[in-house]
């Protein structure tokens, strides 16, 4: 049975290329700093950030997790966007790593406003924690890939300033909002105290982050990498497949995005699925679902498993599918197909 896999973007494979860079790589060991591929990988997303310093990170929450503990003293709060990955994936590392109390906020499409956000950075008084950080996810995950742009940023950034919190980017797919806009990453990073930038979703790696942020920050930041388990040693071999998947992969994302926009306005002509497919900007499409005809989320992903389409529920009453480098349009043609067959 053919399978068409549409849970995440981190489900590619890595290509010839970053197989056959993998193997050639120069290596070194990178807890002593000697690891020359990945200084090289590091100064690479350094420079397309326009950003003094690159960390390489096994993962991008253990990026999001290092930015927050340097950002934010032991026992203050810390502002997210109330679906944001930070919040609700990165189990709990806030407070079981960092002594950090999340303070989620709700937004329109999981872009907040300055106004979202300004009721919630608390006093300076003594009964109550004091804010020290806000997290902005772009694109927003749960939120169906939206991207967040530089007006709906700035008053943000703006009001972080005023009030002295300090503002992590979680930009896990960061390239795609590039891609989407038109516009270089650097520019959609600018301001930011941090930035985590992700290679094994959209462009395919294998393995692998970058956090940003200051020469000073990103001094300290290696040392809490170690602290959380992060310190590799011949790690090379990984940031030679993210080098290729910055030079090879980036432009290719404006594929995934059509692909998404196809599959949205397919399945937005299904009876029982809920989707406003004009709100679809990059490879993510959210899909809220009739449980009377294709019961809750869970038991449709189960049914389109035996189908041979691969996706995630989002919720008890919505689904999440992303577009990628391993699905091609024959797999979009396949996932209507089993969605329409699931609808009578």
């Amino acid at each position: 049975m053919k399978i068409a896999d549409f849970r995440s973007d981190t489900v590619t494979k890595p290509t010839p290329n970053m197989r056959r860079a993998m193997a050639e790589a120069e290596v070194g060991d990178d807890v002593y700093g000697e690891d020359p591929t990945l200084a090289k990988l590091e100064a690479r997303v350094a420079g397309l950030l326009d950003f003094p310093a690159a960390l390489f990170v096994p993962t991008g929450s253990m990026g999001n997790q290092i930015a927050l503990h340097l950002h934010a003293p032991r026992g203050s709060e810390v502002i997210l966007e109330a679906k944001g990955h930070a919040f609700h994936y990165e189990m709990s590392a806030m407070a079981s790593l960092s002594g950090l109390m999340p303070r989620p906020v709700a937004s329109a499409r999981g872009i907040p406003s300055a106004a979202d956000v300004a009721p919630w950075i608390r006093p300076d008084v003594s009964y109550m924690a004091r804010t020290a950080a806000i997290v902005l996810e772009n694109t927003h995950n749960f939120a169906g890939g939206t991207v967040a742009r530089r007006e709906h940023v700035d008053p943000i950034l703006e009001l972080a300033r005023a009030r002295g919190l300090k503002v992590h980017l979680d930009g896990a797919r960061l390239w795609n909002a590039a891609a989407a806009l038109g516009v270089s990453e650097a520019s959609l990073a600018a301001g930011f105290d941090s930035v985590m930038v992700c290679f094994s979703k959209g462009l395919r790696a294998p393995v692998g982050s970058a956090l940003l942020g200051s020469v000073a920050f990103i001094h300290e930041a290696r040392r809490v990498r170690k602290m959380f388990g992060g310190g590799m040693r011949q790690a090379g071999v990984l940031g030679a497949a993210a080098l290729v998947a910055l030079d090879e992969e980036r432009a290719r994302l404006v594929e995934d995005h059509a692909r998404a926009k196809r599959l949205a306005d397919r399945l937005a002509e299904i009876p029982g699925l809920c989707i406003d497919a004009a709100t679809v900007e990059t490879n993510i499409v959210i899909v809220g679902v009739d449980v009377d005809r294709f019961g809750p989320a869970p038991t449709l992903v189960a049914k389109l498993g035996s189908a041979g389409v691969k996706i995630n529920a989002a919720g008890p009453c919505s689904v999440r599918l992303v577009t990628h480098a391993d699905v091609d349009d024959t797999d979009v043609e396949h996932c209507v197909t089993a969605f329409r067959g699931l609808a009578g």
